[in-house]
């Protein structure tokens, strides 16, 4: 029986590692987000499950939609207006020159 119960630990592990894993890619893409966000959002989430026990899944829910709220709850506010506005300025840039590059026959 131990050998069952190692399994079940060993794949509910490794879930809450691609849990993890795909929250921080999430939150990392979140406008305004630095290390120091992501190091911080991992810290809470790492925290919190160790105290409850609970998978990060039963306590958080979906790692796109958490980061979003972690990004919103973490990065303030002006700094992420600033990033939005750059990616913004950035995809305009890259849109001209694609079309410029389809224009010369590039």
């Amino acid at each position: 029986m131990a050998n069952s119960d190692q399994r079940t630990d060993a794949a509910s592990e490794k879930d809450r590692e691609k849990w993890m894993a795909r929250f921080q890619v999430r939150l990392a893409m979140q406008p305004g987000v630095d290390r120091a966000v992501v190091l911080q959002a991992v810290k809470d989430v790492t925290a919190h499950c160790a105290e409850t026990g609970e998978h990060p899944r039963t306590a958080f829910g979906d790692p796109d939609a958490y980061a979003v709220q972690a990004a919103a709850r973490l990065v303030p506010a002006d700094r992420a207006a600033r990033a939005r506005q750059r990616n913004a300025v950035v995809d305009t840039l890259d849109s001209v020159l694609k079309k410029a590059r389809d224009v010369a026959g590039l």
